[in-house]
């Protein structure tokens, strides 16, 4: 492929991906993430692939790798397509039967999903209460798109945001729509992202500024920014592409766990295909704009997730919080002025863009606009990564998405915001999910070091009694 030379290069090229698809196609989509790879789908893989090729079906079947699809304990599934049917736990002997059901378009209902408590066979994968209680924007692209396939993200309205920035909008445009849409630091801390933005765009630009998407996910049974990294590491170019064009921003630094080998891979194939479409590097789709992104793996400290921390560590120093002031945004890496966000953050900054902010604000509520995705652990019956907008109950989350307690025991309380966080009593569980309700609870949205110490209060509640279980956690 030649490096498109402008926007309108690639419009061109969404629209021929789009024109070339073939609605007739049946589709085979099996999640390749962390999770499902280690529950056997890359054998399940390999023999879709054999059976395709055994029975030269190449031209009716397309298989399709995807990220996380967030159901991570009935993997390997398979998902058919344009069915929607979702098949779990899959073996090897089951695929040559679901494959040629699926070629006759049938089901094979013994292996569908049963719902637990009903018993009733769900034929369409949003019928199942776990994905059907969702508001999914981030994590449905995970399904639709092989990440190590440019031309897939693409072809999925992919960079459509950066193209609009560059033809029609000023970076203080896109401030104005950062701000606007109420986008809130995902990281736990809560601070508006649009206004971090702002203050870096108004710091001196002659010695250059630094843009950090900080994916170094320290906190147990929390894999949020892990899951988009495999599973759509081009939305987080393309969303740190335009925070770079909003600040004036040069450089960018993806600072990731070494402990996340996919992830680290699928993002390093995502930035060698950019820059090889002209959508990195020296100007990008032949505007005045430079930028380019570079990988740093963390230092495996769960302190490097802490802003100062995190600086001293891609500076090559031991990575331990400092003194503020100076803040990062006035002297972060090098002495340079830095703005840092998560992965989720950076996220949601397409979706803003494409939509527009006014309409991104009508999910969520007041001051907590948009969805927060968590990584539901502990003694439920469903566990997994689930989206939600901000301000949904946390009964709705443990109750109808969660499906309860995995056993006999009743739930006493979940842990919220990982090891900096605290524990939410049963009692209290009709408590809205946003950043101001659990900070008034004595807890956090995630783990968040600095801003923990002002909101725990060490006489607020405990579980009474001895604690047989790990607590269920939203991390």
């Amino acid at each position: 492929m030649p490096r498109l030379s402008s926007t309108r290069d690639l419009s061109e090229l969404r629209d021929i991906l789009l024109s070339d698809r073939d609605d007739s196609t049946i589709g085979i989509a099996i999640c390749a993430g962390t999770a499902c790879r280690a529950s056997g789908a890359g054998d399940i893989i390999q023999a879709v692939k054999g059976y395709i090729i055994q029975n030269r079906l190449q031209g009716k079947i397309a298989l399709q790798t995807t990220g996380c699809h967030g159901f991570c304990e009935m993997g390997p599934f398979i998902m058919t397509l344009p069915q929607g049917a979702f098949y779990p736990q899959v073996k090897l002997d089951d695929v040559e039967r679901i494959l040629a059901a699926v070629l006759l378009g049938e089901y094979v209902e013994d292996l569908l999903y049963r719902d637990p408590q009903t018993g009733k066979i769900c034929y369409e994968r949003d019928e199942i209460p776990f994905f059907k209680h969702q508001h999914r924007t981030i994590l449905a692209a995970n399904q639709r798109i092989d990440p190590t396939r440019i031309c897939d993200y693409i072809a999925d309205m992919g960079y459509a945001a950066l193209e609009k920035v560059l033809n029609d909008a000023d970076p203080g445009q896109v401030l104005r729509e950062i701000k606007d849409s109420g986008l809130r630091g995902r990281g736990g801390g809560g601070f508006p992202t649009g206004l971090k933005w702002e203050m870096l765009a108004g710091q001196p630009s002659h010695c250059g500024k630094f843009i950090v998407c900080n994916a170094d996910e320290g906190d147990p049974g929390a894999y949020m920014d892990r899951s988009i990294l495999e599973g759509n590491p081009h939305s987080i170019i393309e969303a740190m592409t335009i925070g770079a064009y909003a600040t004036g921003a040069d450089e960018g630094i993806v600072y990731v766990r070494a402990e996340y080998p996919l992830a680290i891979r699928n993002l390093t194939v995502a930035l060698r295909e950019a820059r090889e479409y002209g959508l990195l590097g020296e100007n990008i789709l032949n505007s005045a704009m430079a930028f380019d992104i570079k990988i740093v793996r963390g230092a495996g400290a769960f302190v490097c997730g802490e802003e100062t921390a995190l600086i001293r560590s891609i500076e090559g120093k031991m990575g331990e919080p400092r003194q503020r002031p100076p803040y990062p945004i006035q002297k972060g890496i090098d002495g340079k002025p830095t703005s840092i966000n998560n992965v989720e953050t950076w996220a949601n900054i397409p979706i803003i863009i494409r939509q527009g902010a006014k309409e991104f604000a009508k999910i969520g509520t007041k001051n907590n606009s948009g969805t927060k995705i968590f990584s539901l652990v502990g003694k439920i019956r469903n566990t997994g990564l689930v989206e939600v907008p901000m301000g949904i109950t946390i009964s709705q989350i443990v109750h109808d998405i969660g499906g309860g307690p995995s056993g006999k025991a009743k739930i006493k309380a979940v842990q919220t915001g990982g090891p900096s966080g605290g524990c939410i009593p049963a009692d209290r569980f009709d408590l809205p999910i946003d950043y101001d309700s659990l900070a008034e609870a004595g807890s956090i949205m995630g783990s968040f070091l600095r801003k923990a110490a002002a909101h725990l209060d060490p006489a607020g509640w405990q579980p009474s009694g001895a604690a047989t279980e790990p607590l269920p956690r939203l991390a």
